[in-house]
Formats: structure tokens, sequence, C-alpha cells
């Protein structure tokens, strides 16, 4: 499974939109529907409103139906591991449970593991019952 969040990843990261930063960012998803699901990262002139790559995936996996993460995957476009940003953690968050691996990919192949608890020790969540849609 590891190889196929690799291959996605990789493929939605040729498709980043990065005229600015050229920053090339892919993500993937393994969801709880065992679909994998990817994305990459879009910037905009206007630098806030950019989305990136794991928020893309994870708006695909939504749209799609499937709503748990178990396992992601962030490739970066060079030697260095693209660890998910501050926002990005918390919507990775809102999707999995503190154990779900979380992988980071380089441009050369090294690839690290951690999980969604070890970047984000102290998530923000609702309680249960105001978290219910």
């Amino acid at each position: 499974m590891l190889q196929q969040l690799k291959d996605a990843a990789l493929k939605a990261q040729k498709n980043a939109y990065a005229p600015y930063s050229k920053f090339r960012v892919g993500a993937a998803i393994v969801a709880e529907d065992g679909n994998v699901y990817y994305g990459c990262n879009v910037e905009n002139a206007a630098f806030p409103q950019g989305q990136c790559a794991e928020a893309s995936a994870i708006g695909t996996m939504i749209t799609a139906g499937a709503t748990q993460i178990k396992q992601i995957l962030v490739a970066s476009p060079n030697d260095d591991y693209c660890y998910p940003c501050g926002g990005c953690r918390q919507k990775i968050a809102e999707f999995a449970s503190a154990d779900t691996p979380v992988f980071m990919l380089t441009a050369s192949g090294e690839c690290t593991k951690t999980t969604v608890s070890e970047l984000l020790p102290h998530t923000y969540s609702l309680p249960e019952e105001q978290n219910r849609g």
C-alpha cells in the first residue's frame, strides 16, 4: 500500500500549480474504503488563498464519500522532508486517529514515518456531542 501512496502522490505532484514558489507538493491518502485519494498544491497570486496538497487530497476523499484517513503520504519536491503545515496538521487530525501513519517522501526516494499525534500532540476538537453533523 505504501508504494501505491508514493505513486499517487508523485502523480499529483506533477500537476501541482506552483508558479510562484516552484515548490510542487503531492499528497495521497488511503481512506477507510480502501481507495487512494490524492491532491497537489494549488497556489494563487493572493498567497493566503492557495491550497496545500494535503487539503486537496482530503477534499477529494470527502467528495468521494470517504471520511477516515488510514494513512497519508506527502511528497516533497526536494531532498528535505515536507512536513504538513500547522493548518494541514489540524485538517488531517479532523479525519484521522492519533496513531494514523503520516509518511513524508523526498525527491530522492527517502521516506520517513510519524503519526498524527506526533505531528500535532494537542489537536483542537469539539466535544463529541457537538461534532455530529
